[in-house]
């Protein structure tokens, strides 16, 4: 009985694992993500929230708009704050380019004044070539 109690403790369900990570609010969000079949383990898809998984295990799934893969550290004992939860996994996606809105321009300063934003309207104009009004 012994064996069994220590395989346990090397080894969490991954609906468990995934919440006590912070990647779902509550462990039904990360059971159904997992029952979706839309969580890999190592490569391999599963579809059983029960699943047990270790260190150093893999895990590839969708959050939201992104794919997240990550390496399981260590398991958890509890959902802790988010420093403790961010200590059980190392994440092996590549760091996101941040991009930035093109349509809007790049302000130097205040918002610009009712008169200020005259004057630019009329400065505007008066460089506007002939003909296209």
């Amino acid at each position: 009985m012994s064996a069994q109690n220590a395989t346990s403790a090397e080894t969490l369900r991954v609906d468990k694992w995934l919440w006590h990570a912070r990647f779902f609010k509550s462990r039904a969000l990360a059971a159904k993500v997992v029952s979706d079949g839309k969580l890999r383990v190592n490569g391999t898809p599963i579809s059983k929230p029960s699943r047990a998984i270790a260190p150093d295990v893999v895990l590839t799934f969708v959050q939201g708009r992104e794919v997240r893969v990550v390496k399981v550290l260590g398991l958890g004992t509890r959902r802790g704050p988010a420093p403790e939860a961010q200590a059980l996994y190392e994440d092996l996606d590549p760091p996101k380019p941040r991009t930035r809105d093109l349509s809007a321009p790049e302000r130097t300063g205040p918002r610009p004044t009712k008169k200020a934003r005259r004057e630019m309207d009329q400065a505007r104009h008066l460089a506007k070539p002939d003909g296209l009004e």
